[in-house]
């Protein structure tokens, strides 16, 4: 159900909204989680080092998918605040023929290019077919992700938070199911892995457009809505082009060090495998959270309520600080614990790198979470520079300093990357943030 942003006390408001956007996230992670726990528990270690080795190329699919869904989500919001529900329609059906273009390209490009970066990042050969395998199949479901990521990026953009999560939730738990059955009953390893993500997704996506347009057929329309419009494509790609690079450039920058990481061995990477997909398990509830910002920010921009985006602001880092600390708690505390979810107990070196890559980056959730929040303000606004900028640096930092410091520090170097990184990328985004020019948004447009 739709639900006005631009209307309560702004705190409490953003609660409401926010609180199905984080337990979506947790769902969503329920999927990659739960691969790498199948694929390391049932099947061993080679076939975690897979499934992670090929997470960092299915990130990029993924920057794609999030910044078309960021982009569709904050045009839809400004309208849909400024009660504009014709252009929003019309904005609705672009956004979908934009991600089908997207998606086409990707897919191409995936299933020529996929082998020779996978050389490229010195996979051990033992673990090469595998990985390939799971690109494959994950790169053949893409349609599937990008449709539902539009679709949800739509549904949180109209104040509707509750119906993504109740989809997610049931594809997730599904994904599970299927994930021990294709490898525990029918024998099929990372096959059966990549197979189960498909399988669900397809469904969800399926379902979440259906429940969209059911949706916005409700809304009545000041004027016809067009099948696409030029001038709202244009806008689209302003917002949804930088949101889709400050992905891809972390995603490169992740394959870099990627790289690093693979040079120390497959129970390196396995151990990285493990303790990465908890760390993005944290860092996307940040991401989620600061995209909910976004919408919360549009919608109000675009019913002139300025006011309400700085107080929903101050509500939303009171939001981060409480996930922040329960991140930092359960990783610092319960490194070891969490790290053998993935592995068997034998795995002694992989469950070590695991835990202290942990154990240096969880104290500086902190950073991260005023990031995001920060960023989320930002791109809400359309100030889409100032995000760029701190998101570079952030990433720029972190490529380098994880070269620097490998030779003499070997893995912990890397490790400290990240936080060194966050805390600089934060101060920037601050300081972006309090030149006030994200206020001066001429509200209402799209």
């Amino acid at each position: 159900m739709a639900m006005d942003l631009t209307e309560g006390k702004p705190d409490r408001v953003l609660w409401s909204y926010s609180l199905p956007l984080f337990g979506s996230i947790v769902f969503q992670q329920l999927y990659n989680i739960a691969d790498s726990f199948v694929a390391g528990k049932f099947v061993g270690e080679q076939a975690l080092a897979a499934v992670g080795n090929s997470y960092e190329v299915t990130l990029i699919y993924l920057s794609f998918a999030v910044g078309l869904n960021i982009g569709a989500s904050v045009v839809t919001a400004r309208l849909f605040g400024a009660r504009r529900f014709g252009q929003m329609k019309t904005a609705v059906n672009t956004a979908f023929l934009l991600c089908l273009a997207v998606c086409a390209a990707l897919m191409t490009v995936g299933f020529l290019f996929s082998p020779a970066l996978i050389h490229s990042i010195q996979t051990p050969m033992e673990i090469y077919d595998d990985t390939m395998l799971y690109l494959n199949i994950y790169t053949g479901g893409l349609v599937f992700l990008f449709f539902y990521n539009i679709a949800t990026g739509i549904f949180a953009s109209l104040g509707d938070s509750r119906t993504p999560f109740l989809f997610l939730a049931a594809s997730s738990i599904a994904n599970i199911a299927l994930d021990v059955l294709f490898v525990t009953a029918f024998n099929m390893g990372v096959a059966g892995v990549a197979w189960a993500t498909f399988l669900c997704q397809g469904v969800s996506c399926v379902l979440a457009v259906l429940a969209l347009f059911r949706t916005l057929s409700r809304m009545e329309a000041e004027e016809r809505p067009r099948l696409f419009s030029r001038r709202i494509l244009v806008n689209l790609v302003k917002i949804a082009l930088p949101s889709t690079l400050q992905q891809c450039f972390v995603s490169v920058g992740n394959i870099m060090i990627q790289s690093i990481i693979n040079g120390f061995g497959t129970s390196a990477i396995a151990g990285y495998a493990a303790a990465i997909k908890f760390n993005n398990f944290a860092v996307t509830s940040f991401t989620t959270m600061g995209n909910g910002m976004s919408n919360f920010t549009a919608q109000n921009l675009g019913a002139r309520r300025c006011d309400r985006v700085r107080e929903g602001y101050r509500g939303c880092l009171k939001m981060m600080a409480l996930i922040a600390t329960a991140f930092a708690a359960v990783y610092v505390l319960l490194g070891d614990q969490v790290i053998r979810l993935f592995l068997n107990g034998e795995n002694t070196q992989a469950l070590s790198v695991g835990k202290q890559f942990l154990r240096v980056v969880a104290p500086f959730y902190y950073a991260v979470a005023l990031k995001v929040a920060t960023d989320g303000v930002l791109r809400g606004a359309g100030r889409m520079g100032e995000f760029m900028t701190d998101t570079f640096i952030d990433l720029a930092l972190r490529v380098v300093l994880s070269f620097v410091l490998s030779a003499p520090l070997g893995l912990q170097g890397v490790w400290w990357s990240w936080p060194v990184s966050w805390v600089v990328a934060t101060i920037a985004a601050i300081v972006f943030y309090r030149q006030n020019r994200w206020a001066k948004l001429e509200p209402g447009d799209a």
